[in-house]
Parts: C-alpha cells; structure tokens; sequence
C-alpha cells in the first residue's frame, strides 16, 4: 500500500474513526443570516459530505453571542439545537462525521449586538475590526470577565455534544480571543494571565481543560492554532512549539498547524494573490473601503503560492508533541497528500481546494495523478460577504 493510499484508508481520532483522513477545515461561509443556518449552508456541507470528505467542520461555532465578530454568525444556544441535530444527522447518513469549531472573537469585533458596551479582550486596546462601527476600543477582561470567557467554552462544549458533533476544534489561532491572551502586542496584563508565556498560555490551557471536563476523555478535542504571528515583538515559532508542547501535556487529541493572524499579517494563512481585490469588491461599507484602500496593500502583500507552503514549521511542531497531526495549508494534490503521509502527518485539512473541488476526496481516490484545479487566487475570500456565501468564482458549483 502506497502512502497515497494510507490518505484514503480509516484512520482514529481519539475512539472516533473516520472513513479517511481528509478533512475540511473549520471557516465562516456566510451562509448563516441572523445567525442561523440556511438551507445553502446545509447544501453545502452535504455536497462535501457526498464529495467523500471524511469529516467536515462547522466553522466560528461561537462560544457565546459576544464571541461573534458580527451578528450573521452562529452562537452555540438552544435556538440552534433542532436545526444543528437535524444537519448533523443528515451527514452522518453520508458517512461523514462533523467537526465543529468553537471559536470567541475577544476584542476583534464588529458585532452591533455586543451586551457590554465594549468589546473585551485581555487589555485595554483597539477593536481594530469595529471601527468603522464607531467600536473603538477594547477593554481589559477582570478576573470575573475571564473566568465568564472560559466557562462560555464549557458551555458551547457540552451543548455542541449533546446535538451530536463528533469533534470539537478549539481555535487557538488567527487573532480571536484565545490567541490574543498568547499573544504579547494584544495581552500586556501583569497579573497571572500575562507577561511570561506561560502566564500567556493560562487561559487557552483552562479553556481546554474546561472543555475537556465537560466532554469526557474520550470525545475527540483537536485545537487549531498560528505557528506565529506574522508581526514584530509577536508570537512566534519558537513560542508556538512550546504552546503546543503543553497542549499535549494537557491532552489534546490534535493538533492543526496553521499560521498567521487576521489581524496582523493574514496572507499568511492563505499564501498566493492578495486577498484585497476580492475584499473590496464585495466589501459594502464605505468607511471600511477606505481604510481597507489605505492599509490594504501593506496589509495584503501577497506571498508566493507553492503546494505545502507551512510544511517546515508544521514539521517543527510534529516533533516536540506526541499527539495527532493536522495539516493545513497548501495541499491539494495526490503529490502533496503522499508527502504528507510519509512525513508522519495523520490527517489533512483542506480549504480552498474544496470550493473549486467539492468532490475532490473521491476524485483523489479514483486518480493517483490528481491535482485540484484551485488557482490559488484569493479571489474566494472576499464571497464570504457574498449574499450567497463563499463559493470559488472561478468554478462554482451550485451546492
């Protein structure tokens, strides 16, 4: 059996057993209007669910209505319990299992339904997402506002297992609420919480705890996080492999290796063109078109596409933990899932591919030569505020 092979082959996460080890990694699709799922978002799923895709994930499941960075954004409540089950249902009859990923935006936020009068995060700041709404600011989380943030997660977990996902993705990464206590430009407390890294690794390790409690050892917790920061006097390489390091101490089932920040350098999630254009074009808010036509260019350098493009620091992380392996990031071809295999990586997110290859796991299956016809263009990224949603525009396919 050729490690090609191996991808195609049912593989364990935790006691979960997938049918192969692809899996579709955890984005908003901005398919869920006033935060509920529509029938687009249903179709889609189900088209990756009979595309052959072992396990999907509901990406941004908020932990709490605050922990959306706007209002079209699911938050794990009883309103969602029917519509959720019945969705969940529906792709376990297509031998897919789902993924959900719980996410908090902290202090990056331009959600107008916000409770407190302020977005919160780990201190005092700028809401750099919020102010085009005339959200400003930032306050520091207390004590009080901190153990709230972790007990949101304990919440959405058990509520997320009592509806019948299968997994749950902890997003540590891309600048949202857990990073921004990891991070040493958004947390500069002086208490328990900050200052050393391990002062700064306090709060996502309890929220895994605190999932975990609610869970049972043997539901499956994976955790995506940002292999650095992208920015001077930020988190980096080094920093992330010890971050991962105890993620597997304290018991993670996976660990999904991606990189970059929404809010400092996010090219480097996606690698390829810039992301701009497709922003603004579908971007409607005036005040955010400037600001996006005077910082975007900085912002959205774009950066040379090539298959794998975070393989070496996700190789770094391979090393220092024990846990299982998810890669993301530039892997759409039988080439680069071989590659992957023979490197020791246990399953594979994929992104991009999907949108233009809904049924890229069987075609792969069926190819030893397949290729994605993704250009890798970006131009994807900006449908999320399409009135249909995320689709690749290039070759679209009706969900």
């Amino acid at each position: 059996m050729t490690q090609t092979n191996r991808c195609f082959t049912a593989a364990k996460l935790n006691g979960l057993e997938l049918k192969n080890r692809l899996i579709k990694a955890g984005t908003f699709e901005g398919m869920t209007p006033n935060g509920t799922p529509s029938k687009r978002y249903q179709d889609f799923h189900t088209a990756l669910a009979k595309g052959g895709i072992g396990m999907t994930t509901l990406g941004y499941c908020a932990t709490e209505p605050n922990g959306r960075l706007h209002e079209n954004m699911l938050h794990m409540n009883e309103y969602l319990r029917q519509p959720l089950s019945n969705l969940i249902e529906q792709l376990h009859q297509l031998n897919c299992k789902v993924s959900g990923q719980m996410g908090h935006c902290g202090g990056f936020t331009k959600n107008a339904q916000l409770s407190t009068p302020r977005a919160k995060g780990p201190s005092f700041g700028l809401n750099k997402l919020g102010l085009t709404r005339g959200m400003v600011f930032v306050d520091a989380m207390s004590e009080q506002d901190i153990n709230q943030f972790i007990d949101s997660y304990a919440r959405a977990a058990r509520f997320m297992k009592s509806v019948g996902f299968d997994c749950l993705e902890i997003h540590f990464g891309h600048g949202y609420g857990l990073f921004q206590y990891l991070s040493p430009l958004t947390n500069r407390r002086s208490d328990q919480y900050g200052g050393s890294l391990e002062n700064r690794m306090r709060v996502p390790l309890l929220v895994l705890e605190a999932v975990r409690k609610e869970v049972g050892d043997a539901f499956p917790i994976i955790g995506k996080i940002s292999a650095s920061e992208g920015a001077r006097g930020g988190l980096n390489y080094t920093d992330a492999v010890t971050f991962c390091s105890a993620l597997d101490n304290a018991g993670i089932d996976g660990i999904i290796t991606s990189n970059g920040t929404s809010t400092a350098h996010p090219m480097l999630i996606f690698h390829g063109d810039s992301i701009l254009p497709s922003l603004l074009e579908h971007e409607k808010n005036l005040a955010m078109r400037a600001v996006m036509h005077l910082v975007g260019p900085r912002m959205f350098k774009p950066i040379p596409y090539h298959e794998l493009y975070l393989l070496e620091h996700a190789k770094r992380i391979r090393d220092a933990v024990q846990c299982k392996m998810i890669y993301v990031g530039g892997a759409s071809s039988n080439e680069s899932f071989e590659t992957l295999m023979n490197e020791g990586f246990d399953f594979i997110q994929l992104g991009r591919a999907l949108l233009s290859d809904p049924e890229l796991p069987n075609m792969a299956a069926t190819s030893p030569n397949f290729k994605s016809r993704c250009l890798h263009c970006n131009d994807c990224v900006g449908t999320i505020d399409h009135p249909q949603g995320i689709h690749c525009p290039r070759f679209e396919k009706a969900f």
